[in-house]
């Protein structure tokens, strides 16, 4: 588990290890003894909720959040935006468009449900750490929602009146600023790329062997806390990147078609020198690795879909079918 948090940072340069905690951790981190925010009942809401919430279950809080005055304009699922930097920025990007000001935090608890309920920061990292937020977990879903009718009704006037009675879903976001490409960047054949270090001293080690022992082509290790216009000063003109949650939510991110997707999706694996297909189920958590050029944005996923649940081996994944592909040697 220590390994998987940690990774968590190891994303397109430094990213505060706040940002990509899991779920649970990313509300953690807020002052959950804080009050609603002052404006809720007259400014836009974006809510983010658990994938595990049913579509009854959401059709339900949205009708409540319309009772209460909460304008819920749009829709995410919560792990989406702990996927990655790159992904967080997009959300970030987003939300300041759309004028959102507050956040709902849906998490679906194996005892009990819990509403968080923050204002959004307007920065990439859209909450700060310790700011204020209103939090109530309850065993029943309809029960929280009430309780915060009450709290709300008995503190702020009500004045969104024009809100959706059903949830706004399906908005995609895109976390590629550049063009998105599926296949390997042959530029790195001469051009060197990036490879952040975590700030954990085994997994640094761990990453620089990984690199020693696969890639044959020019890269640095960096330390953690370089911006990509300061890697590109060095000369670095790509970087790698990962993004980590479910698999098709990854999939979905990165641009794939997942409308035919089933309960398993397949990727190219290499436990050894060739290459294998495994199976691995929709909702199991994965990383997936790419190149990102720094200049232009321009993404490089690889010919095949390749995420895996371990970034060693889905580091090895790249590694090895863009080797197999550009015919290094």
């Amino acid at each position: 588990m220590r390994v998987i948090l940690i990774l968590s940072i190891f994303i397109c340069g430094d990213l505060h290890a706040q940002l990509l905690k899991d779920k649970q951790q990313w509300v953690e981190q807020l002052n959950l003894k804080g009050g609603l925010p002052d404006k809720l009942l007259s400014t836009r809401t974006a809510v983010f909720y658990d994938h595990k919430l049913t579509a009854k279950e959401l059709n339900n809080a949205q009708q409540q959040f319309q009772r209460t005055g909460i304008d819920a304009v749009v829709h995410f699922e919560l792990d989406m935006i702990i996927a990655g930097r790159d992904v967080i920025q997009a959300f970030s990007n987003y939300l300041v468009k759309r004028e959102i000001v507050n956040l709902v935090l849906i998490e679906k608890q194996p005892t009990a449900y819990r509403l968080t309920i923050t204002p959004f920061n307007g920065k990439e990292s859209l909450v700060d750490s310790a700011q204020a937020a209103w939090s109530i977990s309850n065993g029943v879903l309809p029960d929280a929602l009430k309780e915060l009718y009450k709290v709300a009704a008995g503190q702020q006037k009500k004045l969104n009146l024009l809100i959706n009675e059903e949830p706004e879903t399906g908005t995609l976001i895109n976390p590629i600023p550049g063009k998105r490409n599926e296949f390997f960047a042959i530029d790195t054949k001469v051009d060197p790329l990036a490879v952040v270090k975590t700030g954990d001293a085994i997994v640094d080690k761990e990453l620089e062997e990984i690199f020693n022992n696969n890639y044959l082509l020019k890269f640095k290790v960096t330390p953690r806390g370089l911006t990509e216009k300061e890697l590109r000063k060095q000369g670095l003109l790509y970087v790698l990147c990962v993004v980590r949650t479910r698999n098709i939510a990854a999939q979905q991110l990165l641009g794939y078609d997942v409308s035919k997707a089933g309960k398993e999706l397949i990727s190219v694996t290499y436990p050894g020198v060739t290459q294998e297909s495994k199976a691995i189920a929709a909702d199991t958590p994965v990383y997936k690795f790419y190149f990102k050029h720094i200049d232009s944005g321009n993404v490089f996923l690889g010919t095949k879909w390749d995420g895996d649940t371990t970034w060693q081996q889905a580091l090895l994944n790249q590694l090895k079918g863009m080797k197999a592909e550009l015919r290094l040697n």
